[in-house]
């Protein structure tokens, strides 16, 4: 059976004796790639807004279209890279890596564009389809390499890693912009050079194939065989249908969905903390450092956490800390407001992150894992598309105040929904 810890606490299964005390080598290992690969990809993060709002002159509209876009873009990529992963046992490295591969090589597009808006869009589409590629069959590879039980820690120090990587990039990003008086070219070269490292740790540190934590079944009986003429072949479900057969995980999708349309993006409001603190454009890409020294050390006690008591309740609290960060914003301005609201949005990728990862996947069976991720998370960048891009047209059209305001109300809303229709529990 497959058990679903998707509950408050009765959902959480028992704790063996001497299960989770060590994380899995392959955990560890796809870990250093992440936080590789995240140095290389949050240097150029940290300077993108300034650079295309700032210095490419694109409006907050624009950005957010372009944003949203990109992310909601990665959607069927993200089928056909779970799809691709679940076809044979040793895919999802190789899967991942053309993903991390592909992701390195779109720096060099923002370096070879020169400020073009086609060349940029084409860099950025190649960063977000490598991203997409990469993301389920390396989460499933997580999943599959810890016992149920543990998942929770297991992708706490996948994340915690990943969010070290996170938290060196904007200091090498502010490190190469003081050096080179803003020369954005330069962080997109050394950005380049360590994707490429992180390429060069999956392929000598991952294993090609991963053990499956599978419970075993009640024997069964041997079936005996159709007779010829009766043996019709049947096509293959879709892997997004088949995944949401499943009535917990279409509710888990359906959760997630639904708040992801209510998440502005961490872009959009790092650029308001600079308007409204009118920070100088060097200091920028500092921004991010509050929310993933945050997240860093919230991201393992999360996962223990949700582990015990179950995933439910993390997850949903983690909504409500990003709810309480869109209120702050709407306060009078001031330092204490800027370290709030950084600490309020790394308590919520610590309780989401990893945690709703930890809650779908042991819903799903294993030979289906990447594939049934990769529905959840589809579903995740396309309602973080209609978020981005609603939030820069109410920026656009109303302000910045009277936009939050209308995106901490949505948040309620969808956290009001979302405690509904998230599932207790299931046994099956």
């Amino acid at each position: 059976m497959y058990l679903a810890t998707t509950g408050r606490g009765s959902d959480a299964p028992p704790r063996p004796t001497g299960v989770g005390r060590r994380v899995p080598g392959t955990v560890l290992a796809l870990g250093a790639v992440s936080l590789v690969t995240d140095v290389s990809s949050e240097m150029v993060t940290a300077v993108l807004p300034l650079y295309l709002v700032l210095g490419l002159g694109l409006s907050p509209l624009q950005f957010g279209f372009l944003d949203g876009m990109f992310n909601g873009a990665t959607a069927l990529v993200r089928l056909l890279g779970g799809r691709l992963a679940d076809r044979g046992d040793g895919r999802h490295k190789a899967v991942a890596g053309a993903g991390y591969l592909l992701s390195a090589l779109s720096r060099l597009g923002l370096l070879l564009a020169g400020g073009a808006a086609g060349g940029i869009a084409a860099a950025l589409a190649a960063d977000r389809l490598g991203k997409g590629v990469r993301t389920a069959p390396r989460d499933a590879m997580i999943s599959l390499s810890a016992p149920p039980e543990a998942l929770g820690r297991a992708f706490g120090v996948h994340r915690a890693m990943d969010t070290t990587g996170a938290l060196i990039g904007p200091l090498v990003a502010f490190a190469v912009l003081w050096a080179t008086a803003d020369a954005y070219d330069a962080v997109f070269v050394v950005s380049f050079a360590t994707g490429l490292l992180g390429v060069l740790v999956l392929a000598l540190f991952v294993p090609g194939r991963t053990g499956l934590p599978v419970p075993v079944p009640a024997p069964a009986p041997v079936p005996v065989p159709a007779p010829v003429s009766a043996r019709v072949a049947r096509p293959a479900r879709p892997t997004a249908r088949r995944a949401l057969a499943d009535p917990v995980f279409r509710r888990v999708v359906a959760a997630a969905a639904l708040l992801g349309a209510a998440t502005i993006g961490d872009s959009f409001l790092y650029l308001l903390l600079q308007r409204r603190l009118d920070l100088p454009p060097e200091y920028f890409p500092l921004l991010p450092l509050g929310a993933a020294a945050c997240y860093l050390l919230l991201a393992v006690p999360a996962g223990r956490i949700a582990d015990r008591t179950g995933r439910r309740t993390p997850f949903l609290y983690g909504h409500g800390a990003l709810l309480a960060a869109y209120l702050v914003l709407l306060a009078p301005p001031g330092w204490a407001t800027v370290g709030l609201v950084l600490v309020l949005l790394g308590v919520f990728y610590a309780a989401t992150d990893g945690v709703l990862m930890a809650l779908a996947g042991p819903v799903l069976p294993p030979e289906r894992r990447a594939g049934g991720l990769a529905v959840l998370q589809t579903g995740q960048a396309l309602a973080r598309l209609v978020g981005a891009a609603g939030f820069g047209a109410a920026w656009t059209w109303w302000g910045a105040r009277p936009a939050l305001a209308v995106a901490a109300l949505a948040l309620a809303a969808g956290l009001a929904a979302a405690w509904r229709i998230l599932p207790e529990g299931k046994t099956s």
